[in-house]
């Protein structure tokens, strides 16, 4: 069983991987005609990575 901390890292990796996706996906794409809004989008998505990233590490860390 994981204790409260290892589930809450890996339900926000959850989360963050979601959004990211939906970053990258959609968001993106329907933003096409405006400039500013598609730099937004990648901008938020590179966040959003970083985060994955970081929390991939954590949770790996935690599970062994």
């Amino acid at each position: 069983m994981l204790d409260n901390n290892t589930y809450n890292l890996m339900m926000q990796l959850v989360e963050e991987s979601k959004s990211a996706w939906r970053m990258r996906t959609l968001y993106e794409e329907e933003a096409a005609h405006c400039d500013e809004c598609v730099q937004l989008w990648q901008r938020l998505l590179a966040e959003k990575e970083r985060n994955v990233d970081e929390l991939e590490r954590l949770v790996k860390s935690h599970l062994k």
